[in-house]
């Protein structure tokens, strides 16, 4: 893959983000918790942690309550916060973008790195309000400044945009840094791809490793296979087959087409584990319906015996009825 079209995933997966809205339905008793709670205060008071605390137990009108008071109380933009991811999910209140934008708003500008973050999200996809790309860098900016992980990552993806201004690939790169060693995976994958492939950077394949096996700890299922692939070659780091195929046989029960592919070749040949025919076949079977064919395993699977064909295509057919039944 080139360094353009990773570049261009890596930026859509901002955009997506920012565009996607709320799964949550709009009324005051959602099913579940939000699945990605706004940050907690550095130093929160027993009041503020009422509130956090009923939010977390998915208790959201008593967490609207208790934030809605300490707002009142003192001003707490940490609060605010929590009220304005309240009013953006729509939990223990109606769904009300404009309200959220208003709260994240008063909390940005009493500091609060969260609120920054969030409301740069909301000017970017337009939520709340007209869509303002000058605002979301500034806020963007601001949040970075003030150690906040994702803003940084999310501002080095517009650098290498090149769109709000000119492309740096240098300056993507410090950004990246800063929130990979902050343990932010998505950063630490960006920062191993930009090493890999010498772009605002020295070209460095034992960094690259380094933080791609980063981010695979950390779960990035991308930089699962990216590493996966480097173990597996020995790139910037100690070839290590059978390490590498534990590593694509995760990612390809994740849903990986490119590690289902690997995984078909590896057991097809009998590489790093020992040769499994059907089992080649089955996740052959499985790749090529998500779109990741390869002449060379349709020859593999057309010699194997009727019974092996016939067994790989029933132990593939859960996970292909799932795929069909996932596309519109």
């Amino acid at each position: 893959m080139s360094a353009e079209r990773k570049i261009r995933l890596l930026l859509a997966a901002l955009l997506a983000a920012a565009l996607a809205m709320p799964a949550q339905a709009q009324t005051s008793k959602p099913a579940k918790p939000a699945p990605r709670p706004p940050a907690a205060p550095a130093q929160p008071g027993p009041e503020s942690d009422l509130a956090y605390a009923a939010y977390q137990r998915g208790q959201y009108l008593t967490a609207f309550a208790e934030a809605k008071r300490r707002v009142e109380s003192n001003g707490d933009p940490k609060s605010m916060t929590l009220l304005a991811e309240l009013y953006a999910q729509g939990l223990g209140v109606p769904l009300d973008e404009k309200k959220a934008a208003e709260w994240y708003k008063l909390a940005a500008d009493r500091g609060d790195r969260e609120a920054m973050f969030q409301l740069a999200l909301f000017r970017i996809a337009g939520r709340g309000g007209p869509r303002n790309r000058d605002e979301a860098v500034k806020l963007f900016t601001a949040a970075a400044k003030l150690g906040h992980p994702a803003s940084a990552y999310d501002l080095g993806l517009l650098y290498l945009e090149g769109q709000q201004f000119p492309q740096d690939f240098g300056r993507a790169a410090e950004l990246f840094r800063a929130a990979a060693e902050a343990g932010n995976p998505e950063a630490q994958y960006a920062l191993g791809t930009i090493y890999k492939e010498g772009r605002g950077v020295e070209k460095d394949l034992r960094e690259a490793a380094r933080w791609l096996g980063a981010a695979a700890n950390a779960g990035n299922m991308d930089a699962e296979v990216e590493y996966a692939i480097a173990l597996f070659n020995g790139t910037g780091i100690a070839k290590d087959e059978a390490a590498a195929t534990e590593l694509f046989l995760k990612s390809a029960r994740r849903g990986s087409p490119i590690s289902q592919n690997r995984l078909a070749h590896i057991l097809a040949r009998g590489m790093g584990r020992p040769a499994d025919p059907v089992e080649a076949a089955k996740w052959h079977l499985i790749a090529k319906a998500g779109g990741n064919g390869d002449p060379w395993l349709d020859d593999f699977v057309s010699k194997l015996k009727p019974e092996q064909r016939t067994a790989a295509q029933k132990a593939a057919k859960p996970w292909l009825d799932a795929l069909a039944a996932s596309r519109p």
